[in-house]
């Protein structure tokens, strides 16, 4: 195991590791012990009572948070031309069709979003394999497909984001920055986890959130008293 450095050291003092903290006293924390020269962003990690290998288990969502994430969210908006200049004037980065698919086939992905219409879909199909493992793949369920193209782009840079339960059964989502005020984290992170709370699977059975942790980019975690929120 590596050395923890000073500041790390002084960090992990500042927590005990064997309790949990209600939300405020949590979010303060890691605004405490956030050392790095950086805006690092601020993280939660929520471990559900659900098998994900199960469909009906399956954990997914959408939520627009209050003070948004923080980060300059690049978006692609692969539209037919009639839709082109709705998708600008909303705040896309990146607007067009063939020659993204192009570009995105010789590997480029440098965005962190793609909205597109259902019209569309039939091209990307072949390019799953590109988009699948690194999260891009347009999906009707989290609203990156969908005819309302100005609106998706304009939800996606006001902190939309989406969600899901991986395969060891948890939830990682950034919530903002270090920069932000105690508040703004903290209430971003509420309407993360009631909006997890809402999506409660009916054949997920015992306890449902197990528990919530709040981290930094490089800081120790510090677990969240759910019963708090």
């Amino acid at each position: 195991m590596a050395r923890l450095t000073k500041k790390q050291k002084e960090a992990y003092a500042k927590i005990d590791s064997s309790k949990s903290y209600d939300l405020n006293t949590s979010v303060a924390l890691i605004k405490e012990i956030t050392n790095v020269k950086f805006d690092a962003s601020v993280d939660l990690a929520i471990r559900l009572g659900v098998d994900p290998r199960k469909a009906n288990q399956m954990v997914r969502g959408v939520v627009t948070l209050p003070h948004g994430t923080g980060k300059d969210i690049k978006v692609l908006a692969l539209v037919t031309p009639d839709k082109e200049a709705d998708a600008q004037a909303a705040g896309a980065d990146y607007v067009g069709l063939d020659e993204y698919l192009q570009k995105i086939k010789g590997g480029w992905t440098d965005v962190d979003v793609i909205i597109t219409m259902p019209s569309v879909m039939g091209k990307l199909g072949p390019l799953g394999r590109i988009l699948g493992p690194r999260g891009l793949m347009p999906n009707p369920k989290t609203g990156t497909v969908t005819m309302d193209v100005a609106k998706a782009v304009k939800d996606v840079k006001a902190g939309k984001i989406d969600f899901k339960v991986d395969k060891t059964g948890i939830i990682h989502a950034a919530i903002g920055k270090v920069s932000f005020t105690a508040d703004k984290i903290a209430e971003n992170a509420n309407e993360l986890l009631q909006t997890i709370v809402k999506l409660k699977p009916t054949a997920s059975k015992g306890t449902y959130i197990k528990s919530v942790f709040i981290s930094s980019t490089m800081s120790p975690s510090v677990e969240v008293e759910f019963k708090s929120v």
